[in-house]
């Protein structure tokens, strides 16, 4: 996800694939397409700039603001409640490429407990966090604090966590019970490029996939059978300031946010991509996506335009 520039520096397109999309390209001159809504409008000056989502029973979404240390539940009507604060890094605390302490990935498990990433710079504070319904939010993993830890996917059947660092190139994973990180894969297809590398995270038909920022990219990594990282596959590219990502279906079809230049992409199986959803849908510098049934919700952190935070919600339909 990229810095906030104070800092320096929602129909689909038709798709031969069963799973793809049914959105068409949109015009500077055209208009919010009826199959698009705004779930909720954000509070910009409240710091509520949502980096990472996930989805609960009943359709409400809980999302991560980033640089106000918030976790927040948004129901289907946009309603917006603090579930919890995370701590303030001690003075002079920076975290890697973006200073203020970030907020970023956010998974959530059948009972309710969620998972979620907090990096300051400071290594009291760095690393995987936890949220029991009804508790606080507990550290339960530390990780380096000179990393950005930033993606976040959980694999349920085997009850382990991966972590996406943008800074340190490499992806991490950590047992749903916490404990010592292991450095699972490293790369130099994570490794960023000027700014930041390994970004969105998903665990998809037997392996890890992973979006490089700097280099535009999308990659598969396979999970071997004793849980060791393969060899790693370049699925996209030309997909430069990619942030999150979802699958769409049950191929390897997914939706991918392009932060800075605030779009959506509709990318193929086989890596062809175009541009289905763009700001005048909504769009406000997307950070995240999650798929539920026949609905992608996105979120817009508003990082460059600085306008109207959001969470949009867009219907998907079965290709032809």
């Amino acid at each position: 996800m990229p810095k906030l520039l104070s800092k320096t520096h929602t129909g689909l397109l038709a798709s031969a694939l069963a799973a793809a999309l049914a959105m068409t390209a949109t015009t500077a001159n055209a208009a919010p397409r009826a199959d698009v809504r705004f779930v909720a409008h954000l509070d910009i000056t409240g710091g509520q700039r949502p980096e990472n989502i996930t989805l609960e029973p009943g359709d409400s979404a809980v999302v991560t603001f980033a640089y106000s240390r918030q976790i927040a539940r948004i129901s289907p009507t946009g309603k917006v409640r603090i579930l919890a604060t995370l701590p303030e890094p001690p003075a002079g605390s920076m975290t890697p490429a973006l200073s203020s302490p970030f907020l970023g990935g956010i998974v959530r498990t059948h009972d309710g407990t969620l998972y979620f990433l907090y990096a300051t710079g400071s290594s009291d504070l760095t690393g995987l966090w936890r949220l029991r319904p009804g508790g606080a939010p507990q550290r339960i993993a530390a990780l380096p604090a000179d990393g950005l830890p930033n993606g976040l996917a959980i694999d349920q059947h085997e009850h382990q966590l991966y972590i996406a660092d943008s800074v340190l190139g490499a992806v991490w994973r950590v047992p749903v019970s916490g404990g010592a990180p292991t450095r699972w894969a490293t790369t130099p297809e994570l490794a960023a490029d000027g700014f930041l590398g390994a970004n969105g995270i998903k665990i998809h038909r037997g392996a890890v996939w992973v979006s490089n920022l700097d280099k535009g990219t999308v990659l598969r990594i396979p999970v071997s059978r004793h849980g060791k990282a393969g060899p790693v596959q370049t699925r996209a590219s030309g997909l430069v300031n990619i942030d999150d990502f979802a699958f769409i279906g049950h191929g390897d079809a997914l939706l991918a946010a392009i932060n800075a230049d605030n779009e959506i992409a509709l990318v193929k199986a086989g890596g062809q991509h175009k541009v289905v959803l763009a700001g005048v849908d909504g769009l406000e510098n997307p950070t995240s996506l999650a798929v539920r049934g026949t609905t992608a919700y996105i979120a817009s952190g508003a990082y460059f335009t600085n306008n109207d935070p959001n969470l949009l919600a867009a219907r998907i339909t079965p290709g032809k």
